[in-house]
This record gives C-alpha cells, structure tokens and sequence, in this order.
C-alpha cells in the first residue's frame, strides 16, 4: 500500500498556522523555525522512502493551507455559544490582522522561499474575510489587512530562482530555536528581468540593524525599488475608515555599492529591495 500510494503521488500536502495567544512577540516571530523543521522532517522522509524504494519519482510538499489564525477565535466562540443569541449567517474567522502579523507573514514566506526546492505549492488559507489579507463589509468599502502587503511583495516579485544564501546575524533564544537570528533574509533571482528581490525582516524590537549582503556572482546593479514596513504600535490594524494605517512606505538609503547591497532595517521592520543587474 505504501509503495502504491508514493509511486503515484507527486506531492504531500501540510498545512500550518501560527499564532501568538501568550503575546510573546519573540516566540512568535520565531515560530517560522518550526516550519522550517517541519518542511525539513518531511523533506528528509521523502528522500530516505524514495532511496529505500529504489524510486526515481520525485515527490514534493504543498501547503494547502497556511496563514496566521487567532484573533477570532474568542469571537467565534461567544458567537458559537449563543451567548448573544443566535444571529442570521454571522461572520466567523474574520481575523483582523495587525503590524505584528505583517513580521510573521513575511517570515513564513521567506522560508518557504528558502525551501521552495521542495515546497512547491503554498497556498494561504483564503483570500477575503476568512482569515484573509483583503476584508469587505456588506454593502460597503472593501480594504487591504495589513498581512496584505508582504503577500503581494512575494507574489509578484518573489518568481525565478530561489538563492541560498548565507546569513549571519546575532540572534535570541527562543521556545523554537536556540539562536533566532535577528535578520531573515530571503531572496530570489529573476533572469529574465534581471533582478534580484531581497525580502528583509528585523526581529529586533528597539535596534536598527546594518545589512551588507554581498553579491557576488552578479556584476554591477542599482536599487530600483525600495519599500519598508514600519509601525511605533504592533497592535496596528487597518481599517474601513483607515485603510492605510500600517501600509508600507518608499525606502530611503539602499544602494548597491562595491559588490554589496547596504541597507538599514529599522526595529521590528519588513523590507523589500530590489536590484536591476
């Protein structure tokens, strides 16, 4: 049964949530490392079937589902109690997303991104209202959560091929890892176009950090895009009357110089540089 199934199978689906209900900013944001243990287990256990197999068929991960996934879930429950009566079709698991997640989102995505040799499909759960990156109201406005932006960022800049790079950083203990390095750094190199997207993130909550990531292998380079997300309140959310409240704003002071790309990441900060070869 098992040497049917894998034979025929080209991909194993997973699926991940994260959430952070101890409102412990440092845990949370390294819960991407128990992904990366996760995609890495699963990874391994392919790879030792197939030999045990003597196969030449290549299976590969897909998140079918993924996305953070908390806020609600006091809400769905009175809700679900009837502790307010029972009203008509109620909205349930519309988690409203805040600057915090923003960090969280781009993390996940960055290791995805770092592993998409083997993870090849990652689909975030939906798309509006449920646990989405876009809300709407009845009869009213519809605006981009804040989880919005680093999605779009990897979606439409994040296509070619995936470098390996290797990042080094001081770091933090945490419940996931024993040094969580305060940069997470993913990047991708598009040929056709002839880019490079770096996808930055800052753990750090009170210290900027001076980022020189070297780029050799690629000759010459300007930035030609430079976009930073920042808030003084993690708590930040957009919403229907403020819709650009955590939204990210034109970088200031990247450059590529001497074969290194130079840029500063403000604390608890999402960045996203790109650089024309």
């Amino acid at each position: 049964m098992l040497e049917h199934t894998y034979e025929h199978v080209d991909h194993i689906s997973l699926h991940m949530y994260f959430a952070n209900r101890d409102k412990d900013t440092p845990n949370y944001l390294a819960l991407n490392h128990k992904l990366e243990r996760y995609i890495e287990t699963v990874a391994a256990t392919i790879k030792q079937v197939k030999s045990k197999k003597r196969s030449r068929h290549d299976v590969y991960i897909s998140f079918d589902e993924w996305n953070v996934w908390y806020h609600s879930n006091k809400q769905d429950r009175e809700i679900l109690d009837g502790g307010n009566g029972w009203p008509h079709a109620p909205g349930l698991l519309e988690d409203i997303y805040n600057f915090e997640d923003v960090l969280q989102v781009g993390l996940v995505l960055n290791s995805f991104i770092r592993h998409s040799d083997v993870v090849k499909i990652a689909c975030i759960a939906q798309l509006v209202n449920v646990i989405a990156p876009i809300m709407t109201e009845k009869g009213g406005p519809a605006w981009k959560q804040t989880i919005y932006y680093p999605y779009y960022f990897a979606s439409v800049y994040g296509r070619g091929t995936a470098l390996n790079l290797l990042v080094n950083s001081p770091g933090y203990e945490s419940n996931h890892e024993d040094n969580t390095p305060f940069v997470d750094l993913s990047s991708v190199h598009n040929e056709d176009d002839g880019t490079l997207s770096f996808f930055l993130v800052n753990r750090h909550g009170t210290e900027s950090i001076e980022v020189d990531i070297g780029l050799q292998g690629f000759a010459g380079g300007d930035v030609i895009d430079h976009q930073v997300m920042t808030h003084s309140r993690l708590d930040a959310v957009n919403t229907a009357k403020n819709q650009s409240e955590v939204a990210p704003r034109k970088g200031e002071g990247a450059k590529v110089a001497d074969g290194s790309l130079r840029l500063t990441l403000p604390p608890y900060s999402y960045q996203m540089v790109r650089v024309k070869l």
